[in-house]
């Protein structure tokens, strides 16, 4: 049981909806291990508390907080300072309260990373193929280029505002890294089979897929795979999409949004502690 004392500090997730979210269970639980004196409570702010509910956690010393959506480009506006990540992206997740000043970072695409390196892959100057345009597939982008991957290829919808977007992403990112970013129209399908056989990831960073419509596929057919493809869906909820069953009977190497989710959590518990989350202990309590 843990105990609340005058000392506690808090740290929180604003967004809305939360109170289906996953973290304060895992923040929680990382306190305890470590014997931190810190909670971790979900509040329920839309755009309209949202400055408000920043100014009150100001005024409260609190120590760090996450934003989900629909928070994340708003607070990006309200950060005294922000990390790499954050400032390419254009959008914060995490923040560190530090003196009086909010810490921007964005976590979601380290938890990416991080979740790739589980596997035993390393895309230092590979090719990766992303599909889609919206704050999943900015995220990835930002960290996998900070981390050396070579080439992006980018498949989305190209008139959407979303793709707008990440097109300034990948200009910004020519001052932090020397990845190559290649845009494609989703429907130019002979141009993604050509690009799946260069890369050695492939990214639905979607929402296709994702329950309640779960046949939903961007891929067409298994001809698109090659057996060292490492096929990933950051959707988990199912935990295999269509597109990871049929990449599964192709041969191809799978993994869902689950770890994503992990370590874009742990790297934020770090931020805030300073000490690392106990992975391995969360990942068997909630994600096994």
């Amino acid at each position: 049981m843990q105990t609340i004392t005058g000392h506690t500090g808090l740290t929180a997730l604003l967004g809305s909806p939360v109170s289906h979210s996953i973290s304060p269970a895992m923040h929680n639980q990382a306190f305890q291990l470590l014997g931190l004196d810190y909670v971790y409570l979900a509040f329920d702010v839309n755009e309209t508390t949202f400055a408000s509910a920043i100014e009150g956690l100001k005024a409260l010393k609190i120590r760090g907080f996450n934003c989900t959506m629909p928070l994340k480009r708003l607070m990006y506006q309200h950060c005294d300072r922000l990390s790499d990540a954050a400032q390419i992206i254009g959008a914060v997740n995490t923040v560190l309260l530090d003196n009086g000043q909010l810490i921007g970072h964005n976590t979601d695409g380290y938890g990416f990373m991080q979740s790739v390196r589980d596997t035993g892959r390393d895309l230092t100057g590979k090719e990766m193929t992303l599909l889609g345009s919206g704050g999943a597939a900015s995220a990835i982008l930002a960290q996998a280029a900070l981390d050396g991957v070579r080439r992006i290829h980018i498949f989305s919808r190209p008139d959407s505002s979303s793709t707008h977007c990440l097109k300034n992403e990948a200009t910004r990112l020519e001052d932090f890294s020397s990845c190559r970013v290649c845009f494609y129209d989703l429907k130019d399908l002979p141009q993604l089979k050509a690009c799946l056989l260069t890369s050695a990831i492939l990214v639905n960073a979607s929402s296709v897929g994702m329950a309640p419509e779960t046949t939903g596929c961007l891929i067409p057919d298994a001809s698109y795979f090659h057996p060292e493809l490492l096929v990933s869906d950051v959707i988990y909820n199912p935990r295999e999409t269509r597109l990871l069953a049929m990449a599964r009977e192709a041969g191809c190497p799978t993994m869902n949004g689950l770890y994503m989710l992990l370590h874009q959590g742990a790297r934020a518990f770090e931020i805030w502690t300073g000490q690392p989350m106990p992975v391995e202990e969360i990942r068997k309590l909630y994600f096994s």
